[in-house]
């Protein structure tokens, strides 16, 4: 594959994505504006052009500020970003962390009308007859069109299911019963997952990429719907899984090959956004992490502003020995590229394991590890080109480790796989890579609680702490596995949702506290709320329970 060549033009039409589509509700305009006819035979050149929106789109949905990347972490267990003091953040990230949350923040429209502008770029793609004779590229589109609404549902469940095009002026769509929307998006992706290419390519929905989305809609059924009775999704789920572990690809020899600049020559990636120097960048986690003083190890000279925290409760987590832990965390004094000790403002540079608080009073300029686990560039690159590995083989084993166990059969074969994933961290003692059925079906290794110093710094410490430990989750030792492997990869929150607290109808997501995050009684934070500027734009819109007024004012 010619990657570069790839990302190219993926990049080219990136603009054609900028379509809001807040409320959904206008999408009037000419269908054929960028195709001179109906009757015209597209080469393959044109036709990738054609069809970049559809791609593109899925890079503002994952990068984009407030997007996928930081939607489904920041209101973990795993890491957040504080009120940062002498610095600044805090705002809407507090409110993440918290579960405090309302139709107003920023996260929720973005997340919104990215995952809109996706469904809207593959919905011209396919109303396109000039084009609807090319069986790859409609199945391709098709399954990135059930992947912007698997966002959309995983999101917000309450969303409007609309396929196609050209609609009446004034037309706005209506929502649609989450069962509709489920199967809607299981029909689909049943229908084009064979059709769809099996050469894998950055970027191109790939038949294993798409039935991995399928394995992943059957696998969070029971939690979406609230119902665990029904064990033939976890066997729907492992029947999609099968058929992608049995596809081209194996674990990269080191766990860090998967987060390089450059990716696409990992063979564990089943599907991966690309991201290319001066043609599409955007992934900005050295930025978000960095202390500005801290870029010297690295020597790149972009942006750098060290918001983000990794919670002390989640680094407990990792066993000694486990090479994740350094090849994803950095902590303690930082050196510049010569060896010389970084300082700032006077002070030694040295990144504390330990935070105070998200807010009261937050969290001091060299508090927390910094996240490394993309790969940091020299210059003014940073993390800025570096590729998505959105699906990867990893994530497959472990789904298969837990659709075994949750169907109580071949458990040993789930330990072996989720052995087969750690072992490449413990090479040193590979002893230390073999985990047991016990410990995947054991509680989580995670101490749960509320726990956050609101003294100041070189002050008093003014600790508050509460203990609720992790010995009462579900198959918690596979929780804490999927942590340590897929940390800052869009992930942890659906994770969270999916694992239930032992003899209550409670979740993790929602029946745990971690750092400054309390523990509630219901569930309604599994949804996300519906953006206030969407129910502006669209008064048949009904918001999500927990969220204050059903309708838009």
């Amino acid at each position: 594959m010619n990657k570069q060549i790839n990302k190219i033009f993926m990049s080219a039409m990136i603009a054609a994505c900028g379509l809001s589509m807040v409320g959904c509700t206008d999408l009037d305009e000419t269908l054929y504006d960028t195709i001179s006819s109906e009757q015209h035979e597209f080469s393959e050149t044109e036709l990738e052009h054609t069809i970049a929106p559809v791609y593109s789109s899925l890079r503002s949905v994952y990068w984009g500020w407030f997007g996928m990347s930081d939607i489904m972490d920041m209101s973990s267990d795993v890491w957040g970003v504080p009120s940062r003091i002498g610095i600044g953040w805090g705002d809407l990230y507090v409110s993440m962390h918290k579960h405090q949350l309302n139709s107003n923040i920023g996260f929720f429209q973005v997340n919104w009308e990215n995952n809109y502008a996706g469904v809207n770029a593959c919905n011209k793609i396919l109303a396109n007859k000039a084009i609807a004779s090319n069986e790859d590229i409609v199945a391709q589109v098709r399954a990135y069109r059930a992947l912007y609404y698997y966002n959309l549902f995983d999101l917000y469940r309450n969303i409007p299911l609309d396929t196609t095009y050209v609609h009446e002026a004034g037309w706005t769509p209506e929502q649609s019963d989450p069962k509709v929307v489920y199967n809607w998006i299981e029909s689909e992706l049943n229908a084009v997952a064979e059709k769809c290419p099996s050469k894998v390519e950055m970027g191109k929905i790939n038949k294993y990429a798409a039935h991995m989305l399928l394995a992943k809609l059957y696998l969070n059924h029971n939690a979406w719907f609230k119902d665990d009775t029904d064990k033939t999704w976890y066997s729907k789920s492992l029947d999609e899984i099968n058929k992608v572990i049995a596809g081209p690809f194996s674990l990269a020899p080191n766990y860090s090959d998967n987060f390089k600049e450059d990716i696409s020559t990992s063979p564990e990636i089943i599907f991966g956004i690309p991201l290319e120097n001066k043609y599409a960048g955007g992934n900005y986690m050295a930025n978000l992490w960095i202390h500005n003083a801290g870029r010297a190890r690295w020597n790149f000279s972009g942006w750098a502003t060290g918001g983000g925290i990794v919670f002390p409760q989640f680094l407990d987590t990792y066993e000694t020995g486990d090479t994740r832990m350094d090849n994803t965390w950095t902590g303690g004094q930082q050196y510049a590229m010569d060896g010389t000790a970084i300082t700032a403002d006077g002070e030694p540079l040295i990144y504390t394991k330990e935070l105070h608080s998200i807010d009261n009073p937050g969290c001091y300029p060299f508090e927390s590890y910094r996240l490394i686990k993309y790969e940091i560039k020299s210059g003014d690159f940073g993390t800025n080109y570096d590729d998505v590995p959105y699906f990867r083989l990893a994530d497959a084993y472990m789904m298969k480790a837990e659709c075994l166990l949750r169907l109580g059969q071949d458990e040993q074969t789930a330990a072996d796989l989720v052995t087969r994933v750690r072992a490449r961290n413990f090479k040193a003692d590979p002893s230390k890579a073999t985990i047991t059925v016990a410990q995947l079906k054991g509680g989580s290794n995670y101490k749960y609680g509320h726990r956050e110093n609101q003294g100041t710094l070189g002050g008093e410490d003014k600790w508050i702490i509460t203990n609720e430990g992790g010995a009462d989750i579900e198959f918690g030792g596979l929780l804490d596995e999927y942590a340590k492997e897929f940390v800052c990869e869009a992930h942890r929150r659906d994770e969270l949702i999916r694992f239930n607290i032992k003899g209550t109808n409670m979740n993790v997501y929602n029946g745990k506290s971690w750092f400054c995050k309390d523990a509630v009684t219901d569930r309604n934070g599994d949804l996300f709320p519906i953006p206030k500027s969407a129910m502006d734009g669209n008064p048949k819109l009904k918001q999500n329970p927990g969220y204050g007024s059903t309708t838009s004012n």
